[in-house]
């Protein structure tokens, strides 16, 4: 194995080293997975308009997100059953992310619980929660990961039924034997039985709640004082409807392509939800991140950070913990590269006129004075 010198190049090594059925469940998508290619591709449409002949001698990556301070736009994403890919699982992610002082967000569906991840050390975390049927178990867990020092909720929004992933159907996906969904291990909620299909599919239709509507965002707020994020929405509509209900920020989100194929590639969906944000409240990138060059193109169109999953993941089977931190100052660096080849010193200075989308080509482009 030579010199890793992307983030790409850890998911032949994670192929590589993974049982089959553990490396098509992190990597599949939805149905096509047409979604799952368009995550990525839809980034390679966006172009630079780089400015030249200023001062980059200095740059300042440092950003606030929800009030708290940390080294870059860059953050982990939740991603579930972390110890398919590596024993330390989501010890290692937790401690990666607190090394690059950036925010790691814990899955609902973790195979580490909130209090093990606590137990790494400080740093800051999010919580993305799924909503289950069983309120009870709702308000254990959100109560849970605040004891354990969780700073906000991201709730997942996109999923009152498990989108058809086609390679878990036919490895009859199920989580292996030695491992539990730890959040909900006390609660007889954390094992998955075989299924005809996949498990997971299975164990969402039993356990995960399809009438989720606005109301429960709102109901969410009077169990917890933590903001809450939404994370799922790619249209204006739902956009004003999060603002309208409190959220304390969006993530734009198509769950890595996982749900609904043929959604618009998160990067496409961005400009939409900013603008019908209107500043009121935060908008994140979640989704087909796998560049520097992506997540200055996410803070063109108006992200104030990106979410990183998939890459997380493989460099973890492929590396553990080591993997993760290089994943993260891989981006990093390159991010850090395209600010200075752009002309931008920090990242208040990265505007919409450094880059140039499809639709602004298909618009003649007017002079931009």
């Amino acid at each position: 194995m030579g010199e890793i010198t992307n983030v790409m190049e850890y998911q032949a090594i994670a192929k590589q080293k993974l049982p089959k059925m553990a490396y098509d469940y992190y990597a599949s998508g939805a149905e096509d997975e047409w979604t799952l290619q368009e995550n990525r591709e839809a980034f390679s449409r966006i172009l630079f308009r780089p400015r030249i002949l200023i001062d980059v001698s200095k740059i300042d990556m440092t950003t606030t997100v929800l009030g708290f301070k940390i080294s870059m736009p860059i953050m982990i994403a939740p991603t579930a059953m972390q110890k398919m890919a590596h024993p330390d699982g989501e010890y290692a992610t937790a401690r990666a992310a607190s090394a690059a002082n950036t925010i790691m967000t814990l899955s609902s569906w973790a195979t580490s619980s909130v209090e093990e991840v606590a137990s790494t050390g400080p740093g800051i975390r999010f919580f993305q929660l799924y909503v289950y049927k069983d309120r009870k178990v709702v308000e254990q867990l959100v109560r849970r990961a605040e004891r354990a020092g969780f700073k906000a909720i991201a709730l997942t929004v996109d999923t009152p039924r498990l989108g058809r992933r086609e390679a878990d159907i036919k490895n009859r996906f199920v989580l292996p034997p030695n491992l539990t969904l730890k959040n909900f291990e006390g609660l007889d909620l954390g094992k998955m039985d075989q299924a005809a299909d996949s498990g997971l599919a299975s164990y969402v239709a039993s356990q995960i709640d399809r009438t989720l509507s606005w109301k429960d965002v709102k109901w969410l707020q009077t169990i917890t004082t933590l903001p809450i994020l939404v994370k799922g929405v790619i249209t204006a509509e739902d956009t004003r409807l999060a603002v309208e209900n409190g959220a304390a920020g969006i993530i734009v989100s198509n769950h890595g392509a996982r749900q609904l194929d043929y959604v618009p590639a998160t990067i496409s969906a961005l400009e939409e939800v900013v603008k019908a944000a209107r500043g009121q409240l935060p908008v994140f990138l979640d989704g087909g991140v796998r560049r520097g060059t992506d997540v200055f193109k996410a803070l063109a169109l108006g992200a104030a950070g990106v979410f990183v999953g998939r890459p997380v993941v493989f460099a973890l089977a492929a590396a553990g913990e080591a993997g993760v931190s290089n994943v993260m100052k891989m981006l990093r660096d390159e991010f850090e590269l395209t600010m200075a080849l752009s002309g931008c010193t920090c990242l208040a200075d990265i505007t919409r006129n450094h880059i140039i989308t499809e639709s602004d080509r298909l618009r003649v482009m007017p002079s931009r004075l």
